[in-house]
């Protein structure tokens, strides 16, 4: 009698759940990851994309690069061509000129005042 009762009860449906939150709290919480996704990630990835694509700029601004108005011209035609002209963006915040030294007395960033001529600006 014991085994046919205890197979009935092991039988028998029993309410189960399969998440750590209780049952009321499961629509909520779902709403609010789907708020996240909707807003927050396309948000957060259009701040991702945009610090990427700036990044060669600040590295040519920091390292006082000679030529970091065209870098900061290629970043912003990067992105207007979905980022196929960031790598080169990139690597050219890390180089320096070979001659522009030679040429120009400065491989430091001088930027030109207005009115002023470039050749005079350089020496």
């Amino acid at each position: 009698m014991k085994k046919v009762l205890l197979s009935v009860l092991l039988l028998a449906p029993q309410l189960v759940s399969a998440s750590f939150l209780p049952h009321d709290l499961i629509d909520s919480v779902a709403n609010v990851i789907s708020w996240v996704i909707l807003i927050v990630m396309p948000i957060g990835l259009i701040a991702l994309f945009w610090y990427v694509h700036i990044l060669p700029d600040t590295i040519a601004k920091r390292r006082q690069h000679p030529q970091r108005d065209a870098i900061h011209a290629l970043c912003i035609l990067s992105l207007f061509f979905a980022g196929l002209l960031w790598p080169i963006a990139y690597l050219w915040a890390y180089t320096r000129p070979t001659m522009y030294k030679l040429a120009y007395g400065s491989d430091k960033y001088q930027p030109i005042e207005e009115g002023q001529d470039p050749k005079k600006a350089a020496n």
